[in-house]
């Protein structure tokens, strides 16, 4: 089948980096540099599927979003790859969201560090419930555009850095309760590793048999150089975790076991994947992907 223009533009870049930042239009949300950021998948999955749209996830509330905003996103919108990460990476947590709750259909789902993306409008069974946490600015500014909806919805303050945050999210922690879905996406990386290994000691140790957690990653050869990311760079906001090997992630607790991983690699076809095992002996892992982390039982 032949290629649409819009994918024969679109070649895998030298050094594509995580998709988060709003470059040129951060300054009326007055928020801090990492903050900032979420206008990016905002940007990208309310407009991107012009682009891109195998990809398009039709997001029914992103586009009011950014009309409510009154945010300028053109610039964001010419960082194409930065667009199609974003497209590519919603489509893969929607895929193994619905595989989770296709399982377990009144389980819980959270979003830790969910800016103004609205998971739930995907992934709602009508019996399951959900959590949208982010850092209290965040919320602030997500209250009044995306109220909870039905009272299986919730919203909290949350800050990963500093540890305790599940109890204080009061999510279970029963070993025989139901288990949990938790979505980490454009938040790790800016985060230093200990605080990341804190985070993820923290899901290992509390979370409920059965749970998983999908979370974004980036090769540790792409820490500390944000400044040339076309949409994080204007932010301010700095990467400073990252990972060589993707095993790193269940070597950080005996319980966790990692159960996929998947690059951003697929989103640009068979071009996308020989350059990603052109890669890999030098990076060890994805330039960037998806990691879904489980736990093991470790009864006796």
């Amino acid at each position: 089948m032949p290629q649409s223009p819009a994918r024969r533009r679109v070649r895998p870049p030298r050094n594509p980096a995580p998709p988060e930042g709003a470059a040129g239009c951060t300054a009326s949300l007055q928020l801090p540099p990492v903050p900032s950021t979420l206008l990016i998948p905002l940007a990208a999955r309310a407009h991107g599927g012009r682009y891109f749209p195998w990809l398009d996830c039709h997001d029914a509330v992103a586009p009011a979003l950014l009309a409510e905003l009154g945010a300028d996103v053109n610039g964001t919108l010419n960082d194409l790859h930065t667009v199609l990460h974003v497209l590519w990476r919603t489509r893969a947590i929607k895929e193994a969201g619905r595989a989770f709750f296709a399982e377990h259909p009144q389980a819980l789902g959270v979003n830790l560090g969910c800016g103004l993306t609205h998971h739930f409008q995907w992934l709602d069974t009508g019996a399951n419930q959900w959590l949208d946490a982010d850092l209290p600015e965040v919320m602030a500014l997500r209250a009044p555009l995306l109220p909870p909806q039905c009272p299986r919805m919730r919203h909290a303050d949350l800050d990963l850095s500093q540890p305790g945050w599940w109890q204080r999210l009061g999510l279970p922690a029963q070993p025989n309760a139901t288990p949990v879905l938790l979505v980490c996406e454009g938040v790790l990386m800016y985060l230093p590793p200990a605080q990341v290994h804190a985070v993820l000691a923290e899901f290992a140790q509390h979370a409920p048999a059965g749970s998983r957690m999908v979370l974004d990653v980036m090769t540790r050869q792409a820490v500390g150089c944000a400044a040339r990311h076309a949409s994080v760079g204007p932010t301010g906001a700095e990467f400073r975790w990252g990972v060589g090997r993707m095993a790193e992630l269940a070597a950080v607790h005996p319980r966790l076991r990692l159960l996929r991983e998947q690059s951003v690699a697929e989103g640009y076809g068979w071009p996308g994947i020989a350059l990603d095992l052109l890669w890999r002996p030098w990076f060890g892992a994805p330039l960037y992907g998806l990691a879904t982390l489980g736990l093991k039982d470790l009864s006796p």
